[in-house]
């Protein structure tokens, strides 16, 4: 794939920029702040366009949240190129915000998930294909924090599981690999979250985007 790169680690960049080329993917640059991220997407023709980009959330000049800005506005211009955002902690506002705007091709992993190269090249292959992403320690802790509102609490542990992979962007055939289950026991218990969280009369909206929104406490 074609990917763009944006952080201020200097060691981190050059690190991913290794290696993904030794993976056979083109690096097609490789800036630090978010200004030069979309300045290097605006000049790309239409045909050249990046698969994917990988960006720090937190970049000059603040240190704040100018990745995150521009991960949204590279998925409100050019909703084709996947996004994954990098952080170096779990952020749950900079999660739920990027899930809100729109969970297809849209990815977040706490960047000590880096180093398990595999994961990491995984997530990025996901939402280069515009599929969801997101770190499983991230939704770990966001599940943490979102029982104390329940109607999460009627959830069953196993419904739970699903309903947490569902979060990482899985689909229901990943799912029952993952689980050990099978696909017709994930749909049951897809179902069941979808009934004890009230979204059974839902339309017009995807029940699993709402059914994560509710998860992650929004």
């Amino acid at each position: 794939m074609r990917v763009v790169l944006a952080d201020d680690s200097i060691l981190l960049r050059e690190g991913l920029v290794r290696l993904l080329a030794e993976e056979g993917h083109e690096v097609a640059a490789a800036v630090g702040d978010a200004d030069q991220l979309i300045a290097v997407l605006e000049q790309e023709g239409e045909e050249e366009k990046p698969d994917a980009v990988v960006v720090d959330v937190r970049m000059p000049p603040t240190h704040t949240d100018e990745g995150l800005r521009a991960a949204l506005q590279i998925r409100e211009r050019w909703p084709d190129i996947g996004v994954l955002v990098l952080s170096q902690y779990v952020e749950r506002r900079y999660a739920t915000e990027l899930l809100t705007d729109d969970s297809e091709g849209v990815g977040y992993l706490l960047k000590d998930r880096v180093v398990q190269v595999d994961e990491f090249l995984d997530a990025l292959e996901r939402v280069s294909t515009g599929k969801a992403a997101f770190d499983p320690e991230v939704v770990r802790q966001l599940l943490m924090r979102s029982r104390r509102t329940d109607p999460l609490g009627t959830l069953t542990a196993r419904e739970q599981e699903v309903l947490r992979e569902m979060a990482q962007g899985h689909t229901n055939a990943a799912i029952a690999v993952r689980l050990h289950i099978s696909q017709s026991a994930v749909e049951k218990h897809i179902n069941a979250i979808f009934d004890k969280l009230g979204l059974t009369g839902t339309s017009g909206y995807s029940r699993r985007v709402l059914a994560v929104l509710r998860y992650l406490g929004t």
